[in-house]
């Protein structure tokens, strides 16, 4: 049984891309659910150049949004070779509170796996430069990935594992290396086995995201996603966890606050 005794709830959707097609023909109506919903805090993950500047058009009075710069894994071979100097101007601007999304993914193609993890080096590299937390896409790669850090890791670098699935020894070598744990869509659906993970990983350590318009949870699995949808993670999390949705709502928006630096 969710507890919620306050109707005022705050919440952190920190990994939302908005900037897409998919919201071009109700972007309005669909801010002023998330704000129905108790959504006040929208970070937006860069995909390529394009997404960056897309970032701009985004406003509303009661949401403040958040930008990243980076380079999706999935968008490495189109860029190739990177221009560092461009991502660095980018990312050490106070306008931008993390380096990301950055990562690994070799679901769709391993031909450039070499390139990518070149790639998420130099972020890892301009994380530290800027003391700006690194955002990390993982998929099918989560071994590679973790060495990556472990091996770019020197006290200072600081992120989020986005959209975490992993295993229970995953998730804690994950936060032994300092990384924060994204809590999404997937944690919702019965049969992905990550909410048994999640009820072993401690609160403090644990974010709210969406990933829209991917990645949907239960029950609009299947449609699109939205920021206003981070409250059913929030109510799972939740049950999962034994706590109020006031004290999940309040925690992860605190952790991705003190994350980012904000």
């Amino acid at each position: 049984m969710i507890k919620n005794n306050n109707l005022n709830l705050i919440l952190a959707d920190t990994h939302c891309h908005l900037y897409l097609e998919q919201f071009e023909e109700d972007l309005n109506d669909v801010l002023d659910r998330s704000v129905k919903a108790g959504v006040r805090h929208i970070f937006l993950p860069a995909i390529d150049w394009k997404s960056i500047d897309a970032m701009d058009r985004l406003s509303h009075p009661e949401i403040t949004f958040y930008k990243m710069a980076g380079i999706h894994p999935c968008s490495v071979e189109e860029v190739w070779p990177i221009d560092e100097e461009k991502l660095f101007s980018y990312c050490s601007r106070d306008e931008f509170v993390a380096v990301g999304e950055t990562g690994l993914d070799y679901y769709w193609s391993t031909d450039f796996v070499k390139q990518q993890q070149e790639s998420l080096r130099m972020h890892c590299d301009l994380a530290k430069q800027t003391g700006k937390p690194i955002v990390l896409h993982n998929r099918d790669s989560t071994k590679d990935l973790l060495d990556i850090i472990e091996e770019e890791q020197d006290g200072t670098m600081s992120g989020v594992w986005h959209c975490f699935t992993g295993t229970e020894e995953e998730g804690r070598r994950a936060l032994d290396l300092g990384l924060h744990l994204g809590v999404g869509g997937v944690s919702t659906f019965k049969n992905a086995g990550v909410d048994k993970v999640l009820a072993k990983m401690p609160l403090e350590k644990l974010i709210l995201e969406t990933d829209a318009p991917y990645l949907t949870p239960a029950p609009h699995r299947g449609k699109r996603n939205e920021p206003s949808y981070i409250k059913l993670i929030a109510e799972n999390l939740a049950e999962l966890l034994d706590h109020s949705l006031d004290e999940i709502a309040e925690v992860t928006t605190q952790n991705a606050m003190r994350l980012f630096r904000i």
